[in-house]
């Protein structure tokens, strides 16, 4: 069983169990998130498709972690006495998928 949602501007296909990284929110660890833009959900009764999106599935998840990386940006002229280093930290929201809830299955 596995299902395809929106979040943001992506798309993900999850199944139950799986861990995935979003945008960040605001959630404490442990926290439940409720994703209700599915778009496909596959279950052994068959294949629901949304139009353009499946009415009534949900996938519910649990916050476990926020990650981040730090990039750093470097630019360099040499001989110009040019140096610059910036750093970049994005914030994301790792989720635990616990179930995909479908109407009526």
């Amino acid at each position: 069983m596995y299902a395809i949602f929106e979040d943001g501007s992506r798309q993900y296909r999850v199944s139950e169990g799986e861990h995935v990284i979003v945008d960040y929110r605001p959630l404490e660890k442990g926290q439940e998130i409720v994703f209700d833009r599915v778009l496909l959900v596959q279950t052994n009764a068959g294949l629901h498709i949304g139009q353009p999106y499946v009415v009534g599935a949900q996938i519910v998840g649990k916050v476990v972690e926020h990650p981040s990386l730090k990039y750093y940006i470097q630019k360099f002229r040499r001989r110009k006495n040019y140096r610059r280093r910036k750093g970049h930290r994005q914030r994301y929201c790792e989720v635990q998928i616990n179930q995909i809830v479908m109407p009526g299955a």
